[in-house]
Order: structure tokens, then C-alpha cells, then sequence
């Protein structure tokens, strides 16, 4: 038999161009901020819903006030900058009070109705982070589907004990994990990887995705290149004996041209003069050398920035409020 233990859950939701989807998004939430059923007879409810703000180009801001004012359960967060949507889910998950995190969207692809689902896989596998399984296609492009897949399969080829495969933006965590992964993690994590040091083995739960509307991907080319490096660079140190893999590889390949040279040379065969061969291999030696001194030093750069003290993301009073956040002029 089912416990009648109410789960309460808080929902956080990274905000950078959400002015048209965020009305329909809480709309739909507040259907489930009074106690609901999920398919395994589970009770839950959502308790609040974080908006953080991460400073976008649109109207955002404006809405969420409208918002916070409107819905009774509504926190609006402030960032001092851009710091990304990671970073932004960070910063809500810290201001969270729920037995529960779960992390949405703000364009409404993610559909809250499957809470209940992921809910009960959760508490059937004795798991503290689940994320959500896609039934269908995510509604990109085939080229960005193929190369998101491609990337989750590098990264947990990298990272060794991380499964990037199951890696997703919709995921529900148990509470006082997120809040503790939240207050430790450094600048330029990467979210998941964070949550997979402490959380355990995750689970997934299928869901389906909805539509994104007319709203563009706020990811280019570069800033999803920038995501799978950000990934690569926090999961571990793999990358690291790779650079020294392929320092083998090309000391290997050295001996087999230098062995090859003098058998050419004992046997009489003539020994390929000129520049070509010598230009050919200082290129290839020179683009390795480079390319592992640039992994290193991607590496330093990590630690560098938690060393300074860099923080990965800075809460801040609603700037329509003055920077003493408060509206009077005195």
C-alpha cells in the first residue's frame, strides 16, 4: 500500500527568452499546486514555483512580476548577469524548500503532468535524481538531435563513471541533494555531471515532449560546442590521459618511420628526399603537442577560476527596484 505522504515539489525554471511561453507554462503548473495522485497512488503538490532571472534579451523580467504577482506560489530570482541556464537552475535549486526539485523549461516542452510519473519511478527505484526519457523526437533540428546524441556518448566515454546518455533539462531531484549541489558547485560546472558525484546511479521515466512554439533556440553552434567542452572538462580527468595517449600514439608512429627508413636503407630501396615528409610530420607532431597543452590548459583554467573564488552564479534584488532594492528615490 501506498504511504499518504504528501511529496512536495519545487519547480524550477531557468528563464533567458521566456516572455510568450512562461503564461501557458505556470498556467499548466497551477493545475497541480493542490494535492494531485500519480499513477501509483502517490500524493503530490506543487509547493512553489522559482523563476530565475538570466538577464535575456526579451521582456522576461516584466512577466515574471506579473506573475509573481498573480500566482501566490511564484518566487521571481534576480541574476547580476548571464551566467546560463546551468548556472540560472543552480541558483533556483538553492532557493528551493521542497522534498522535491524538479527542473523545467521555460518554453514549454516539458510537460508537468509527467510529475507524478517520475515521482513513482523515483521512489520505486530508491533513486535521488531521475530524469525524463523522451518517447519522441526533441522538436530541433535532425543535425542538432544526431549531434547531442553524439556528444552524450563522448562525454560518458570520457568521463568513465558518468552516464551523459541519460543526461536532460527535464530531471527531478531529491531536495536536499539539489540544495547541496547547488551550494558546492564551482564556476563552470556542469550541472548534471555535479549531481552524478553525489546522487548515485540515475533513473529515467518516459515522458513526452511537446512542442517549443515559435520561440528560437538560444543556442548557437558555438554555445553548444562551448556546453559539450564545459561537460567534457567537469567529468573527470579522462582528457588528461588521452593527451598522454596520444603522445604514444605519435612516439609509436616515430619508431615505426624511423624502422621503416633503415629497413628502406639496408635493403636498398631509395629514401624519399626533400621537405614534404619532414613538413609533414613537424605539422602532425607540432598540431599534437599544441592540441595537449590546450587540454591542459583548459584544465588550469578550471582551477584557476574556483581557486579565485569565481562564483557561478550572483542573486541579486529586482533591478526595477533600485539597486538598495527598494522603489523610493531617497
Amino acid at each position: 500500500m501506498v504511504s499518504d505522504t504528501e511529496h512536495v515539489i519545487t519547480v524550477v525554471v531557468p528563464v533567458y527568452q521566456g516572455e510568450r511561453h512562461l503564461p501557458g507554462l505556470l498556467a499548466d503548473i497551477e493545475k497541480y499546486t493542490r494535492t494531485t495522485t500519480s499513477p501509483a497512488g502517490r500524493n503530490l503538490r506543487v509547493g512553489e514555483v522559482v523563476l530565475v532571472h538570466d538577464c535575456g534579451p526579451d521582456g522576461s523580467a516584466g512577466v515574471m512580476r506579473e506573475l509573481a504577482r498573480t500566482y501566490p506560489f511564484v518566487r521571481a530570482i534576480w541574476l547580476s548577469r548571464n551566467f546560463g541556464q546551468h548556472a540560472a537552475t543552480l541558483a533556483g535549486m538553492a532557493c528551493s524548500s521542497g522534498d522535491w526539485i524538479a527542473t523545467l523549461d521555460e518554453d514549454g516542452q516539458h510537460d508537468p503532468a509527467f510529475l507524478g510519473a517520475m515521482l513513482d519511478q523515483a521512489m520505486s527505484a530508491g533513486s535521488a535524481l531521475i530524469y525524463a526519457a523522451p518517447t519522441n523526437a526533441a522538436p530541433h533540428s535532425a543535425f542538432r538531435n544526431v549531434a547531442s546524441w553524439t556528444a552524450k556518448r563522448l562525454v560518458s566515454a570520457l568521463a568513465g563513471d558518468v552516464n551523459a546518455s541519460v543526461f536532460h533539462s527535464y530531471r527531478l531531484v531529491l531536495g536536499e541533494v539539489g540544495r547541496s549541489v547547488a551550494a558546492y558547485a564551482g564556476a563552470g560546472v556542469y550541472l548534471d555531471v555535479a549531481l552524478g558525484w553525489v546522487a548515485g546511479p540515475p533513473v529515467t521515466a518516459p515522458v513526452e515532449l511537446r512542442a517549443e512554439g515559435e520561440r528560437q533556440s538560444g543556442y548557437s553552434t558555438r554555445t553548444l560546442a562551448s556546453h559539450f567542452w564545459r561537460m567534457v572538462l567537469t567529468g573527470g580527468t579522462r582528457a588528461l590521459r588521452l593527451v598522454s595517449a596520444l603522445g604514444v600514439a605519435f612516439a609509436l608512429l616515430g619508431g615505426l618511420v624511423a624502422v621503416g627508413l633503415v629497413v628502406a636503407r639496408i635493403t636498398g630501396d631509395a629514401v624519399p628526399a626533400g621537405w614534404t615528409s619532414l613538413i609533414v610530420v613537424t605539422l602532425l607532431c607540432t598540431g599534437a603537442v599544441l592540441f595537449s597543452l590546450g587540454v591542459i590548459a583548459e584544465y588550469l583554467g578550471v582551477s584557476v577560476n574556483m581557486a579565485m573564488g569565481k562564483p557561478p552564479y550572483l542573486i541579486v534584488g529586482d533591478p526595477a527596484r533600485g539597486p538598495l532594492g527598494r522603489d523610493d528615490d531617497g
